[in-house]
């Protein structure tokens, strides 16, 4: 490994001069600085990780709490790691995955001992009970989802609310009137979850202002349990001729079912999905769905953070101690608080107007 030593010997100044340049505990020239700058790139010195912790207090390292639930549809959480990972390394940080379900004690245990400076929350429950944690340790942390009670907390999710009003919408305006909601395993709603809560407040809202019947049934994915749900509904509503599906698991299985009872795709029943584009776009009917933006929700929940930790000193005591030209793009975020990403439904070829007279099995 190169040493400072080695990098002040091929800058031509002093071991000590190549600590300030990194610490800006001193003013050191410009032209001595970019000198230092250009020998720390070309040799690939990189500080010690442990002693920069030790000497500033700063890790550089984020904790993102991702429990794997197994009623969850891991794909989009995964996603949304992927692009928290990628976009805290172009800061200049690395990420710290926690996957149990360990909650409070496990969020205590990072902040308490320094092992990470910041911490990113997923799976966010209406009264999540790591934000009693959160809010006395007072790391900085951003949510990627929404509680009840947002306040102090930064939070970016999608505007799941107006989600499910888009849905009833696009629905509404194509002409149903009885429309049936296969969502999420029951576990989901039984922690509440917070986007699977809210989406369910912004469809019952919408159809009761639309004059349009809403029926919600949770379901836990998988051939066998769509059956039993689906007949449930049929069984319940024999007028419904849309479905809102917020499952990713229960997407195939609901379009083979219904193709097996003879209704056909968009002609006697409409299929709308609240999913990621790739499983609307290669669904085997073409679904007209509201898209869930993993990416954007972790690049942005890092830019939050960042804002936050811009303001303490750097992990060598500078505000930031990378070249102007090595910043990247969109450095700069939204200021704390709540921030909601606007929803957007596609329409494909799974929703149309309902058929002119009820479907005979």
């Amino acid at each position: 490994m190169v040493t400072l030593v080695e990098v002040a010997r091929h800058a031509g100044v002093s071991a000590s001069t190549v600590s300030y340049v990194l610490s800006g505990k001193r003013p050191i020239s410009d032209p001595t600085r970019r000198r230092v700058r250009a020998s720390i790139e070309q040799l690939g010195y990189q500080p010690h990780a442990g002693a920069r912790a030790l000497a500033s207090s700063r890790s550089r390292i984020i904790a993102l709490m991702v429990p794997l639930r197994t009623d969850m549809y891991v794909p989009v959480m995964l996603e949304i790691a992927v692009a928290v990972a990628t976009t805290a390394r172009a800061h200049g940080y690395d990420v710290l995955l926690l996957t149990g379900e360990e909650g409070p004690s496990a969020l205590r245990r990072v902040t308490g001992s320094g092992l990470a400076e910041a911490v990113i929350l997923m799976d966010v429950q209406l009264d999540d009970e790591r934000l009693p944690v959160l809010r006395a340790a007072g790391p900085p942390a951003v949510l990627v989802g929404l509680p009840a009670d947002p306040a102090g907390l930064d939070c970016v999710d999608l505007d799941f609310m107006a989600a499910g009003a888009l849905c009833v919408e696009h629905l509404a305006g194509l002409g149903h009137r009885e429309i049936a909601v296969i969502g999420e395993a029951p576990g989901v709603y039984a922690r509440h979850t917070g986007f699977a809560e809210r989406t369910l407040r912004g469809l019952r809202d919408r159809a009761a202002e639309l004059g349009v019947g809403l029926l919600h049934r949770p379901c836990e994915g998988g051939h066998d349990a769509v059956a039993g749900v689906l007949a449930r509904i049929f069984d319940e509503r024999p007028g419904v001729s849309a479905f809102v599906v917020q499952n990713e698991t229960a997407v195939e299985p609901l379009l083979a079912l219904l193709r097996r009872t003879g209704r056909a795709v968009p002609e006697d029943v409409s299929v709308v999905a609240v999913c990621p584009d790739p499983i609307a776009a290669q669904a085997s009917v073409a679904l007209t769905s509201v898209a869930i933006p993993a990416q954007e929700l972790g690049r942005r929940a890092v830019e939050r953070l960042i804002t936050g930790l811009s303001g303490r000193p750097g992990d060598d005591g500078t505000e930031d101690d990378r070249p102007e030209g090595d910043r990247a793009e969109g450095d700069t975020a939204p200021t704390a608080g709540v921030e909601l990403l606007t929803p957007v439904l596609t329409a494909r070829d799974s929703s149309g107007p309902p058929p002119a007279r009820p479907f005979r099995s």
